[in-house]
């Protein structure tokens, strides 16, 4: 016994002494960021155009026939007065559903890279903003409307950095191409006949940038800095329909077993056994990144998930939330419907989920889950639709230097890291025809601004929409 006792002791003291040693090893690389040249341009004229971008009521629906047209052709009438540079330079090709791409001619067209946004903008409920959402209103340095962050700045920013750099007779090395949609925020087709043709014309872009992670603070345990957020790959997404029938009947002699009950019970199964995590590619550089620059207590965590990853599910599991997204397949119940009136039991209910696939999962291995959860032949599980992960982006190559090199310069402290993207955008689209597609959104937010996105009074700092620029002209002169 004793001889065990001795065994144990040595045995924990070796732990300790491999944790404290990967613990002390665990720190940033020597930063040697330098401070950037100012950028020098026209600062009011980009926020003149993104105040004409937002007054056109681009709202997309997935029932077209609800869009005005009219909205949309008044943002491509506007697009050669607020960028006549870029009209007068860049070849420019219009494709179905509303896609967008201008071709700027570089000095070698071997490897292009495509910048990327969208112009439309989800629906609004007018009444509960504080200010019209689409009359471009400036106010104490804050611009107001839909659209400000989601995703006309950076639609604002490729085009008003393009005009300037033109305007300064700045020639890119190599081609570079703006690929703009009219639908992302519908699942629409622009941005995949975009790919189609790139694909037709043999095009490899050396580089990709879409909407995606941005400026952020607060946003990872222990770490006080900003960081700068650069996707490397997205969640897939599906939305399932769980439906149960019976004969129904009067809700005053129920039967112990109900549609809604079997639903609940249901439901109440995948709350309680949620998917398993996994430590994918892009969520262990991020921990590997940023966890380097956290407090004592979480360096210890993420500089030991061979040992601790158990206590990170769990920590995981308990708080939800963003952390929890980054590790898991999430399933969120969003809709219900039952009987038309009260005292009738259903003949037929249903549930609906959006999940959020981890990039380790596939709709097909989802579905897998779902049933062996739930559990209940009563319960018949469908996927009404989805899309698998995208393919994840490398982080050893030019391409996501330079993006990387732009973050830091313009936001000058900031750590930049990569990270899973748990929402989807159309960069995934273009995973089938290149490996270095990033996600970039070239905003500094608080998460109060972030709240507004896809919310009421969406708005936008003046000197937020100016860094923007300030980013692109960055990179542009490295592309």
């Amino acid at each position: 016994m004793l001889y065990v006792l001795i065994a144990l002791i040595l045995g924990l003291a070796a732990l300790a002494g491999i944790v404290s040693y990967r613990t002390y090893h665990f720190v940033p690389p020597v930063e040697e960021q330098s401070p950037a040249e100012p950028e020098e341009f026209d600062r009011e004229a980009p926020i003149r155009a993104l105040q004409a971008l937002v007054r056109c009521k681009t709202v997309s629906y997935r029932d077209h026939t609800l869009e005005d047209n009219g909205e949309f052709k008044k943002l491509y009438e506007l697009l050669p007065r607020l960028y006549p540079n870029v009209a007068e330079t860049c070849e420019i090709r219009a494709f179905p559903d509303r896609g967008l791409l201008y071709r700027w001619r570089g000095k070698s067209a071997d490897t292009p890279a495509v910048l990327m946004a969208h112009y439309d903008v989800v629906p609004v409920v007018e009444e509960a903003w504080d200010k019209p959402a689409f009359e471009g209103i400036l106010e104490d340095g804050v611009l107001w409307g839909r659209g400000t962050l989601d995703t006309k700045v950076t639609f604002n920013g490729i085009l008003s950095a393009a005009e300037a750099l033109i305007a300064e007779g700045f020639v890119p090395e190599n081609d570079v191409y703006f690929a703009f949609s009219g639908g992302e925020e519908v699942n629409g087709l622009g941005a995949v006949h975009i790919v189609d043709y790139f694909e037709k014309e043999g095009i490899s872009p050396a580089l990709v940038l879409d909407e995606g992670g941005a400026v952020v603070e607060n946003v990872f345990p222990g770490v006080a800095r900003p960081c700068g957020m650069i996707g490397i790959a997205e969640k897939g997404m599906m939305d399932v329909e769980y439906r149960v029938r019976s004969a129904g009947g009067h809700a005053s002699a129920p039967k112990p077993k109900t549609p809604l009950t079997s639903l609940a019970r249901a439901c109440t199964r995948l709350a309680k056994h949620p998917a398993r995590a996994h430590l994918t590619p892009p969520v262990a550089k991020m921990f590997d990144t940023l966890g380097r620059h956290s407090s004592l207590l979480y360096r210890v965590i993420f500089a030991n998930l061979w040992l601790f990853f158990p206590v990170l599910d769990l920590i995981c599991k308990k708080s939800g939330g963003e952390l929890n997204a980054l590790m898991r397949t999430t399933v969120a119940f969003t809709q219900a419907k039952g009987s038309d009136a009260s005292n009738v039991i259903p003949p037929e209910a249903t549930l609906v989920s959006n999940i959020r696939l981890n990039p380790a999962d596939t709709m097909a291995s989802c579905k897998a889950y779902l049933e062996r959860t739930v559990a209940d032949p009563d319960v018949s599980v469908t996927v009404l639709h989805g899309i698998d992960p995208s393919r994840i982006s490398r982080t050893d190559v030019a391409g996501w230097e330079k993006v990387k090199r732009a973050v830091e310069a313009t936001w000058q402290g900031c750590i930049t890291s990569p990270y899973l993207m748990v929402q989807c955008s159309d960069s995934r689209h273009w995973g089938r025809i290149s490996d270095r597609v990033y996600r970039f959104s070239a905003m500094d937010l608080t998460s109060a601004e972030r709240a507004t996105i896809h919310g009421n009074n969406e708005r936008i700092r003046v000197s937020c929409a100016l860094s923007a620029v300030e980013f692109y002209r960055r990179l542009m002169r490295t592309l």
